[in-house]
């Protein structure tokens, strides 16, 4: 007769979603007995040690099973002296960019330097700074580390990620996309701003940091699925005014403006017109 085994409820891990930066990726950590709320702010264990973060996604339920990599611990809820910990990282990282900058300047390295990050624990100092090419920094390491007494860590980044950290306002009045929501930068051209009928003028379509406005990719869809309801410019359909040409597109409005035979412009709600008016010519 075969021994009872008792049977065993698979055990699940509460994991919560942080975030580090306020438009940064968001890591998973296992919240082990806290209970956590969106909005909670944590002390975590990463790996460079432990991190400060603030909980964007509430605690769910998830299969350690199913998880390749072991998650790290939420270490614990941050306390009024973590607060006044994060401050004063703050301050070691304004002296640090001021000093750096001053270094920079007195070797002649052609770098932009614009950012500096402190570890929770002030175990590491990182540098980011934008370059056209290679920078030999090497003595300004050196400088770096006789002056602090830590880590050092020189990052050179793209001009998007400049702007990502650094923020600002948009020409749309409104805190620029890369900093406030979005995670990833995603491919940005020249045909999404001919799509949404732009000016392709460079300083009309490009965003602080020079390049091209995030925002054209994730309109980009929205505006190719209203157009699809749109007559294309050129058209000649039928109108209770007579036969008109399709001169203009107003894509957010979903209307189109016509020229009539007589030279006169109609613009026309493309659900006004009669749902049996079909294209009767093309000007190629």
């Amino acid at each position: 007769m075969s021994p009872f085994i008792p049977h065993q409820e698979k055990t699940m891990t509460k994991i919560a979603g942080v975030r580090f930066k306020p438009a940064g990726k968001i890591y998973d950590f296992d919240c082990g007995v806290f209970v956590l709320n969106t909005g909670d702010r944590v002390i975590v264990e990463t790996e460079q040690g432990l991190g400060f973060g603030v909980v964007t996604t509430p605690p769910g339920d998830f299969d350690p099973e199913k998880q390749r990599k072991q998650l790290k611990k939420v270490y614990r809820i941050a306390t009024e002296a973590d607060f006044q910990k994060l401050e004063q990282n703050k301050q070691i990282e304004q002296e640090a960019l001021s000093f750096c900058q001053g270094c920079i300047s007195k070797l002649g390295l052609k770098m932009n330097l614009f950012s500096v990050e402190s570890t929770f624990d002030t175990s590491k100092l990182t540098f980011f700074y934008t370059a056209e090419g290679r920078v030999d920094f090497r003595e300004l390491v050196k400088i770096l580390v006789k002056e602090f007494r830590i880590r050092i860590e020189m990052r050179q980044v793209g001009i998007r990620n400049q702007s990502k950290q650094c923020g600002g306002l948009g020409r749309c009045g409104r805190e620029i996309c890369c900093s406030s929501f979005l995670k990833n930068f995603e491919p940005v051209s020249i045909k999404m701003a001919k799509e949404q009928g732009l000016s392709l003028n460079p300083t009309k379509i490009s965003g602080l940091c020079g390049r091209l406005m995030c925002c054209l990719t994730f309109e980009n869809k929205t505006y190719k699925l209203l157009k699809k309801e749109l007559p294309k410019p050129g058209k000649i359909i039928e109108t209770p005014k007579g036969p008109g040409k399709v001169i203009r597109q107003n894509v957010l409005r979903q209307t189109i403006t016509l020229r009539l035979e007589d030279g006169s412009e109609l613009e026309a709600d493309i659900k006004s017109l009669s749902k049996g008016n079909e294209l009767i010519n093309e000007d190629k």
